[in-house]
Order: structure tokens, then C-alpha cells, then sequence
């Protein structure tokens, strides 16, 4: 024999969700369970014995909720006249617990961002390359569990993966870099690649400095937006506007990031065991007479 369970959300954080919802047995009612649907209310036959049923935020904060199912009915008025009403809570997050990882909240590798600025003077300046003095350390586990600055190696093959070279007009478009391939022509003539939505470039590390060219100005339209802002995270300033920047090879119409001024956007958000530390950057130029 079974009965039904009706459920409904009365009160949460704007972002909960997606639910898992199993009763006391183990006995797996549903998953994927979005926010609005358990605003709007579900049911459920669940069998006569359980007594308790467990709803289980699988986002990206976690938590589990042991509800009793309760013989006294609630009546169809009161339940459909239920309210939600929306909270504001977090969840405890412990930092520097496993030496080993950075960027990484509530089990999500996050983007880790750092932004140059360069002002040049009476002329417009070319940009040529770019050089970087980074430090990359991996750390090594240890059996306690404890940070322990002894323990780190520095590594020559990781570094940022994404970069944004721009102007108040030109802008590089989203630089997907990877590390050049070593004593292998076939690979390294596979660069640069052309993607949907991005360009893949390479870098070389040579006397401790990451390294990279092999880029030009992708707007379309310098009358339209070259950013726009993002609505994943308020942390996010800004993301590349694709809609106006063209991926192609562009043969002929190479055109220089060129001006009096320039902006190197990195970012490191495809893994969180290295940590970065910044030290200087340069950016040779030459001068643009006209």
C-alpha cells in the first residue's frame, strides 16, 4: 500500500536547488527537482511505512532536510495558499583546509582574474609581445593535512589558460593559452587554432618568463560593446562580448592592438592545484609614428 505526499517550498535561498527527494526507506521519489517546481508544489506516493521524507539540495550549497510526515492533513486551501518567501542564507566554508587546491569554493573551481593596466605617453605604441614573471607552485600532499611551505615544486608547463589584450576600440578577443608542445613540429603547426569563440595561441617559458604573441584586434564594429557584463557572478566585471568579435583567420586584415594605452586581462579557471604568484609583467612595444 502507498500514500501520497504533497510537498511544497515554503521558504529558501535564491539560488537553491536542484533537489534530490527520498524518503527514510532509500526509496528515490525524484531528482532534478527545480526550485519553482517545489514553489508551485509536487506529490509523491511514497509507501506506508516511511515516516520521514529527505529533500536534498544538490547545488552549490549543499544541505539535506529530514522532514516527518505528518498524519495530520493539511487542507487544500491552506496548502495552495502557502507563500514562499525567499532568504538569505550561506554555507560555512572553511578555507585553507587542504593545502593542495586555491580557486576552489563549494566544490567549483572559480575563476582567479588579474588585470594590467599600461599608459603610454605622446605616441600610440604597437603591442608586440607579451612577458610575464610568474611564479607556479604546486604543493604536495601531506599525511597531516598541514600547510607546509617546504612542500611545493615550481612548474615550467602551467600557468593561466585564458587571456584579454584591449583597448578603449580593439580588443584581442578570448585567448585560450596553452603551453607549446617540445620537440614536436606537427603538434606546434597546429597553432593557432580557431574556435567558435575563442583563439588557441601558445606560450614558451624562457628565463622565468611565460611568453606569448600571435595576436591582433578581432572587432567587428568598434561602435558596439567590446564587454558585456556577466550574470553568473557579481565578482565578474566583465566577459568578452562575442557577438562582436570574429574568430576567423582574418588573412588580410591583421589589424595591431595599437593606441596609448592597454589592458592584458588574465585568468586561471580550468584547475585549482596550482597556485600563482604574480611578480611583474612587461609589454614590449614600438613606438607608431604617423
Amino acid at each position: 500500500m502507498s500514500k501520497v505526499v504533497y510537498i511544497k517550498l515554503a521558504r529558501s535561498a535564491p539560488n537553491s536547488g536542484p533537489f534530490t527527494i527520498y524518503d527514510n526507506l532509500g526509496n528515490l521519489l525524484a531528482t532534478n527537482v527545480s526550485m519553482q517546481e517545489l514553489i508551485g508544489g509536487v506529490a509523491y506516493p511514497v509507501s506506508n511505512d516511511a515516516e520521514r521524507v529527505m529533500i536534498e539540495s544538490k547545488g552549490r550549497c549543499k544541505f539535506t532536510k529530514s522532514i516527518p510526515i505528518d498524519d495530520q492533513n493539511i487542507s487544500i486551501i491552506d496548502f495552495a495558499n502557502t507563500k514562499y518567501t525567499q532568504t538569505f542564507t550561506g554555507c560555512t566554508w572553511r578555507h585553507l583546509k587542504n593545502p593542495q587546491i586555491y580557486n576552489t569554493y563549494y566544490g567549483e573551481t572559480k575563476p582567479y582574474i588579474i588585470e594590467y593596466p599600461f599608459a603610454y605617453k605622446y605616441y600610440d605604441e604597437i603591442l608586440q609581445n607579451v612577458k610575464d614573471y610568474t611564479k607556479v607552485y604546486q604543493y604536495l600532499p601531506d599525511e597531516y593535512g598541514v600547510f607546509d611551505d617546504n612542500r611545493k615544486i615550481q612548474l615550467d608547463d602551467a600557468w593561466f589558460n585564458k587571456a584579454v589584450l584591449y583597448n578603449d576600440q580593439q580588443s584581442s578577443g578570448t585567448l585560450e593559452l596553452v603551453a607549446k608542445p617540445m620537440n614536436n613540429l606537427k603538434e606546434y603547426m597546429k597553432y593557432p587554432m580557431y574556435n567558435a569563440e575563442s583563439k588557441t595561441i601558445t606560450y614558451t617559458k624562457s628565463d622565468n618568463f611565460y611568453q606569448y604573441n600571435t595576436f591582433w584586434s578581432l572587432v567587428k564594429n568598434k561602435k558596439e560593446l567590446l564587454f558585456t557584463k556577466s550574470c553568473e557572478s557579481l565578482s565578474i566585471d566583465k566577459i568578452v562580448n562575442q557577438s562582436n568579435m570574429d574568430y576567423g583567420k582574418r588573412s588580410y586584415r591583421k589589424e595591431p592592438l595599437r593606441a596609448k594605452d592597454l589592458k592584458i586581462r588574465h585568468t586561471l579557471d580550468n584547475r585549482s592545484d596550482i597556485h600563482l604568484v604574480s611578480q611583474f609583467i612587461t609589454v614590449p612595444t614600438q613606438i607608431s609614428f604617423k
